[in-house]
């Protein structure tokens, strides 16, 4: 698996492409998330990258994820059904298209100068790199979860 640069343009073209194959009827094919509530829970990383969306620190948490940073970012895919973080968890009923619109908003965005700068909460000290790898890692994942 190539692991992609979320800050090239083409990078971003091609991931918000896939994001608008998605419609109301796209089934998973794992996990319990619908369409929209995957685009709505895609927007947590982007936002805890960014700096708007904020995870409590759980300093055990901290220590594990300290182990496991490299899968964030190396070239293996994310293994289906992992532990989320409650505040990404998404079960409320959702519209599609304002998700999408969201989460493509976002997508757009995303570029070195948007960083937040701050360790992430679970992993410690990210470069640039890593933060856009990791987003495009898992903007991938859950676009693979629902086929496109």
């Amino acid at each position: 698996m190539e692991v992609k640069n979320l800050y090239d343009p083409a990078v971003k073209q091609e991931i918000i492409s896939r994001i608008n194959k998605l419609t109301a009827d796209s089934k998973p094919l794992w996990g319990k998330m619908n369409a929209s509530q995957m685009l709505a829970h895609c927007q947590k990383p982007l936002g805890v990258a960014t700096g708007s969306h904020t995870l409590k620190p759980n300093f055990f948490l901290s220590i594990i994820g300290k182990l496991f940073k490299k899968q964030l970012y190396n070239d293996k895919p994310f293994k289906r059904n992992l532990p989320t973080d409650k505040s990404f968890i998404i079960t409320d009923p959702r519209e599609l298209d304002a998700e999408r619109e969201k989460l493509i908003t976002m997508i757009t965005a995303f570029s070195e100068a948007n960083m937040s700068g701050k360790p992430h909460p679970f992993f410690g000290k990210l470069t640039n790199e890593q933060w856009s790898k990791g987003t495009w890692k898992h903007l991938d994942h859950h676009l693979q979860q629902f086929g496109v």
